[in-house]
């Protein structure tokens, strides 16, 4: 499913937000985005959007390739989008994967641009006879990224489409506007992390993570324990800063101590992209149950030798091994406070469960227990039910009935004033 008119507008919005004076450059797109239509399809006329991926080397160069059908242009890599390219984002990364070879895992977001475009170009494109095109315009949406490796991923060129490529350095960028804004953004091409998760500890060997929603497609590691964070936005002035605001939106009543900068991790976007992660490490000893979670289902403690069981990434598992190892628990901490600390409050606990049927002339059915059965108690009736360390439902009642030997002696129907049962009741509904 292509990308849909609103995302691409709160995009295009955004970008003239950082660049107000082209407003009247983007009428002609914002107009499009209005009108009924994908704007994004190639047959979408007079004009649609394309994307492009800046890709900037260690040395701050650029990559450019000759475009065959440009007439041997020397571009940025791009294309059309497809209706497979889940956001204007990934289409760039596909075009750069198809056109260079270079695939969305040796790439990075910068920290100056994250994942917003560098530049919005409008250029006019020649009629194509040969593919039934007549002249229209192409509104190219443009993504810088940073080489996430020391050395360069070799380039292997889609010859039907490209015929050569060059490392150009900044000032001799071809397309004008480009040029000048990469210029001006100050893009070194040495990557810097761009997320912030917090490694939370009690003190006592156990690791609090956080269960994510499972929406595949639409969240990094859906479904999957992980730790509490996020990505960084324009307005965060340090990496901490981004990890206290993402702490503020999904877990608002946590309080963190001693929290300081750990260790930098690679992890993997939804896109694919490598994603530097800055890791800090703070202690907290509460109940997490007690706590509001905004985001995801879940927040639980869990030790080292817990983990094997849990959907968890392998590198966050080794990261939470590793800081195991280099801090042994401290037995002198005080014990953990207790799952529940609510005084001398009287709390009723659900320790089992019993079915209650009941027919249109007020009668319950009752099932006599074998007398061999577990709990068999006094020989009178009773419901279906037990004890289980796992959540009742209706079918775990049934099975229950079942197991308790109702096969051999029917259950029957009951009033209340008419119970088989030897046992007084101390009440009747």
């Amino acid at each position: 499913m292509p990308p849909i008119s609103t995302a691409i507008r709160r995009t295009v919005e955004a970008y003239l937000g950082r660049h107000p004076g082209e407003r009247d450059a983007l009428a002609e797109l914002l107009a499009a985005l209005d009108r009924p239509g994908d704007a994004t399809a190639r047959t979408t006329l007079p004009g649609h959007i394309t994307c492009s991926a800046v890709i900037i080397d260690r040395q701050g160069r650029v990559l450019h390739i000759r475009h065959r059908a440009t007439g041997g242009l020397m571009l940025a890599p791009g294309g059309h989008i497809e209706p497979r390219d889940r956001t204007l984002l990934a289409a760039a990364l596909r075009e750069v994967t198809e056109e260079a070879g270079i695939p969305p895992g040796a790439l990075c977001l910068t920290r100056q641009l994250l994942g917003s475009p560098i530049d919005i170009d409008v250029h006019d494109i020649d009629a194509s006879p040969s593919k039934g095109e007549p002249a229209h315009r192409h509104y190219d949406v443009r993504y810088v990224f940073y080489l996430s490796g020391e050395e360069p991923p070799e380039v292997a060129l889609q010859d039907e489409e490209v015929s050569g490529a060059q490392w150009l350095p900044q000032p001799e960028v071809t397309s004008p506007t480009l040029r000048a804004k990469l210029l001006a953004a100050d893009l070194d091409g040495l990557p810097e992390p761009v997320n912030a998760s917090a490694l939370i500890h009690d003190g006592a060997g156990r690791y609090l993570l956080h269960l994510r929603d499972h929406k595949p497609g639409v969240i990094w590691e859906s479904g999957a324990f992980s730790l509490l964070g996020g990505g960084r936005t324009h307005d965060d002035q340090s990496l901490e800063g981004t990890l206290l605001r993402e702490l503020s939106e999904e877990v608002p009543d946590l309080r963190l101590e001693d929290v300081k900068p750990y260790a930098v991790e690679a992890a993997t976007s939804i896109d694919g992209l490598s994603v530097p992660v800055q890791v800090f490490v703070g202690r907290w000893r509460g109940n997490p149950d007690r706590l509001a979670l905004h985001e995801g289902v879940l927040l639980r403690w869990f030790a080292p030798d817990e983990l094997d069981r849990l959907r968890l990434s392998p590198a966050t598992r080794d990261l939470i091994c590793r800081h195991a190892a280099e801090n042994p628990p401290d037995n002198t901490l005080a014990a953990a406070p207790p799952v529940w600390d609510g005084g001398s409050r009287v709390v009723l606990n659900g320790v089992g469960v019993h079915l209650h049927l009941e027919d249109s002339a007020g009668r319950v059915l009752l099932g006599l227990r074998h007398p061999d059965s577990k709990y068999a108690g006094t020989p009178g009736t009773t419901s279906p039910g037990g004890a289980s360390r796992s959540p009742p439902s209706r079918a775990w009642s049934a099975r229950r009935g079942r197991k308790q030997g109702w096969s051999s002696t029917p259950p029957t129907w009951s009033s209340c004033t008419s119970s088989t049962s030897s046992t007084p009741r101390a009440a009747c509904p």
